[in-house]
């Protein structure tokens, strides 16, 4: 029998972006490198993100403030629909606004995502092999920390949906060998000054 360790999956959501989303501003750049220097202690062994350029270029601000731990990058940590839900699924109040959201998000992202989300929960969650725990960071979108968040509860798949996360937040899920996942924080802002909180959130949800 393969023994089997305890994962900890940190996730990030990448830095605030400019207008078009090529870059990061220079709030989502300090973002980014606060992040960083955050998880200086933290025994990452890897960094996955995420292709586009304003994951990319957060997971590698983020890696100047650790020592050598390696970027992966991965169309599993992407930004894409992870789960299109039938009315029917869900609550009858607001079935039709989010379904009217769902249409807004183009069509490739709609179409390719709940495949990849499906990957995503083999390739990111569970216990790991070996004696050792392993801590891994994904650098990735709001659409994906929500649906991995819903996993680890156990939640209905449509439920990604309504759990947002600001830009530059840390949330950890714990996966220990034989007990339930364990969302350990969620969306923490601790690292970031006040006016680096809170973006990526429209302003009625500042909190």
């Amino acid at each position: 029998m393969t023994d089997t360790a305890a994962r900890y999956l940190y996730l990030a959501r990448h830095g605030a972006a400019s207008e078009d989303e090529t870059t990061l501003t220079e709030s989502g750049r300090r973002q980014a490198v606060l992040l960083g220097e955050r998880l200086q202690s933290t025994p990452l062994s890897v960094i996955h993100h995420g292709p586009l350029p304003r994951a990319r270029q957060t997971a590698q601000l983020i890696s100047t403030r650790l020592d050598a731990v390696p970027l992966h990058q991965s169309e599993l940590a992407g930004d894409y629909i992870p789960y299109l839900p039938a009315k029917e699924e869900l609550p009858p109040d607001s079935a039709d606004a989010m379904l009217s959201f769902l249409t807004q998000v183009p069509e490739e992202e709609r179409n390719r995502g709940p495949a990849l989300a499906r990957e995503a929960l083999a390739e990111f969650t569970g216990p790991v092999e070996g004696d050792r725990p392993r801590h891994e960071l994904v650098v990735t979108h709001n659409f994906l920390i929500g649906w991995l968040i819903r996993a680890a509860l156990d939640a209905p798949e449509w439920r990604w949906m309504g759990l947002n996360h600001s830009n530059g937040a840390l949330t950890v899920i714990r996966y220990a060998p034989g007990k339930p996942s364990s969302v350990l924080f969620c969306n923490d802002m601790r690292h970031l000054p006040a006016e680096l909180r809170w973006t990526g959130f429209p302003p009625e949800l500042h909190i």
